[in-house]
């Protein structure tokens, strides 16, 4: 009985030591206990803000066409909004004197990189490039330093983020997105906005959509009468002292 038992033990013993031994290896980066228990060690962008304050930010990337910028900062200073605009490098080389517009009316500039790619699709050297080369052309105009990234497409991978991390950016999706690059009407804009939004949130906008100069006046006034302010990114996010969960939920550590 006693051989029994101890041959039992020692077959035990050997089973948990060839499933350690198997959980360590890794396979394409990956760890075998990733697989194994369903985690992932996959980077995420920040979404939205974990807070209980009645904040949010809005924010419009800037690609193409810029004719509708000057209102949307008009508005946005008649509500005494925040913002942030997120600029491709193309639209700042066509437009200087709107990017200095936008920061001397005291707006948050990030970069959404210079050629407008998919970033997932290049290589570590040509992704630092595109963050590089927009960022100092940017930072040439405003004397300002960037902060933040978003990505082209909202596409990302590992090294995307990793890639921003390197240069100091904060990479920055969005929760809401308001569809306005569509040409979905003003008012349903505005209703995709509120029927979505909440404590902390990220709203995507554009800044040549068809209709953001009617959507915009009812968006920053409903928003207002529910009790929120209205800020750009920057001064949503955390800075520092923070982890994000599979979500995009960026949080304070406790």
């Amino acid at each position: 009985m006693f051989c029994v038992v101890k041959l039992k033990s020692i077959k035990f013993v050997l089973v948990v030591l060839l499933v350690a031994v198997l959980l360590a290896i890794s396979f394409n980066g990956v760890s075998s206990a990733q697989v194994f228990f369903g985690y992932s060690t996959k980077l995420v962008p920040v979404y939205s803000v974990e807070t209980d304050k009645k904040q949010v930010a809005i924010s419009f990337d800037a690609a193409w066409g810029a004719d509708k910028t000057e209102q949307i900062m008009a508005t946005l200073k008649e509500y005494n909004s925040g913002a942030t605009f997120f600029l491709v490098g193309f639209w700042v080389d066509k437009y200087p004197e709107l990017v200095s517009k936008i920061n001397e009316n005291g707006f948050e500039i990030g970069t959404h990189s210079n050629t407008h790619p998919d970033m997932t699709k290049l290589s570590r050297e040509a992704a630092k490039l595109e963050l590089t080369t927009c960022i100092e052309m940017i930072e040439k105009i405003t004397n300002k330093k960037i902060e933040l990234f978003r990505p082209p497409y909202g596409a990302y991978n590992n090294m995307l983020i990793e890639v921003s991390q390197e240069l100091n950016l904060i990479p920055i999706q969005w929760s809401v997105d308001s569809l306005d690059w569509k040409g979905i009407s003003a008012e349903e804009i505005t209703t995709r906005i509120l029927n979505n939004v909440k404590n902390g949130s990220i709203i995507l906008c554009h800044n040549n959509s068809d209709h953001i100069t009617d959507a915009l006046p009812m968006i920053l006034d409903r928003l207002i009468s529910q009790g929120y302010t209205i800020t750009s990114v920057g001064d949503l996010v955390y800075k520092e002292n923070y982890t994000i969960d599979r979500a995009g939920v960026q949080k304070l550590k406790n």
